[in-house]
């Protein structure tokens, strides 16, 4: 009987210090969790200010796609020939002469956000022989049906555009000119566009007099996912690519002094004409950036009424092929002053002889 008292004894205390070990695991195991959720959850902007993200669900649009098109229940609406399917919403089919889009019913309040794109682009055309493209959009209008990708021309707000096919190229193969090595531009190419309501998009020359800036991206037919982020903080766009497949982000443009008003709307539109092919969304989704701000500069921001970018005109710099840079035009007209003021120099020069001349047969 005391032996067996001594061996229970025994055990117990073998067994208490692995309780004790094992509590001590979890509490560390739980406190790993949280730490990675609060790393997850925080990330860093352009400028070096801390920021916390926020997936705002209103505002996104993810698998499995409840309702999306069918109840008005739901935060998102199609248009045109868009459908859903269980794997993603088909803005379009790759068949001639389609247009669909899908619009989130809910306008965005926020000052700063993030937004992940999810897209797949493919068909059975060749090489340029596909079209036209796919955009993602935050503007005023929403539910427009219109030639720019599938939306409204003279939009109010940012349109992101992914084009597969090359207008401009091919109407300057059609006049038997090429463009210049500094112009040139390979498709498919992501640029992105900031409207006022006034600004057309010109097709002719893919959006180049309106472009804010832009890069190659080869998204076509391929077999991993390709994705697109749009980011606006502090005034400032930036565009990356995930279209490798190796899980990295790829700069496309920064712009700062870009200017959105708040309460516009986000959307997805795309459009086929002679060429065509799938434009697929399968997923949108949407973080709010909490940006730390001092008092000073949150006095200072003022309400943004019209979309708008500083200093545009600089940041266009393309000249289109045939055309002069500015310091080209510069010293265009300063010779032709030169050449004017030394013409009427030696005009002068001759009245006088002529002038003399004329006096001395008098005598």
């Amino acid at each position: 009987m005391a032996a067996t008292t001594k061996q229970s004894v025994a055990k117990s205390r073998r067994t208490f210090p692995n309780v004790i070990c094992s509590r001590a695991m979890a509490k560390n195991m739980y406190w790993v969790f949280i730490s990675i959720i609060v790393m997850t959850n925080r990330c860093w902007g352009d400028d070096g200010h801390e920021m916390e993200e926020f997936l705002k669900r209103e505002h996104s649009l993810t698998k499995p796609y409840q309702a999306v098109g069918s109840s008005i229940s739901s935060h998102w609406e199609l248009m045109g020939d868009a459908m859903t399917t269980t794997e993603q919403v088909r803005l379009t089919p790759d068949m001639q002469s389609k247009q669909g889009a899908v619009w989130n019913r809910i306008p965005c309040h926020l000052k700063d956000w993030e937004l992940q794109v999810h897209f797949k682009i493919h068909g059975q055309g060749k090489k340029n022989l596909n079209g036209d493209g796919l955009a993602v959009w935050y503007t005023k209008e929403r539910m427009q049906k219109g030639p720019v990708f599938g939306n409204t021309d003279f939009f109010t707000g940012l349109g992101v555009f992914v084009d597969t096919y090359p207008n401009e190229e091919k109407h300057l193969e059609a006049q038997k000119r090429r463009y210049t090595p500094r112009t040139q531009r390979i498709f498919p190419y992501v640029l992105a566009m900031v409207g006022n309501g006034t600004l057309g998009y010109d097709h002719e020359r893919d959006g180049r007099p309106t472009e804010l800036g832009g890069c190659t991206a080869m998204v076509r037919n391929l077999k991993h996912d390709t994705f697109l982020f749009i980011r606006y903080v502090r005034r400032r766009l930036t565009i990356m690519i995930d279209i490798d497949g190796q899980h990295e982000w790829r700069d496309c443009l920064d712009i700062p002094g870009v200017k959105l008003p708040e309460g516009y709307y986000f959307g997805a539109s795309a459009i086929t004409g002679d060429l065509s092919d799938n434009h697929d969304m399968i997923s949108m989704k949407l973080y709010q950036l909490t940006v730390l701000r001092s008092k000073q500069e949150e006095e200072e921001e003022e309400e943004i009424l019209i979309p708008s970018v500083d200093n545009l005109e600089l940041l266009r710099g393309d000249v289109s092929e045939g055309g002069m840079s500015g310091l080209a035009l510069f010293f265009t007209v300063l010779f032709s002053l030169l050449g004017c003021f030394l013409l009427l120099v030696i005009g002068l020069v001759l009245y006088s002889h002529w002038s003399e001349n004329s006096r001395k047969r008098f005598y």
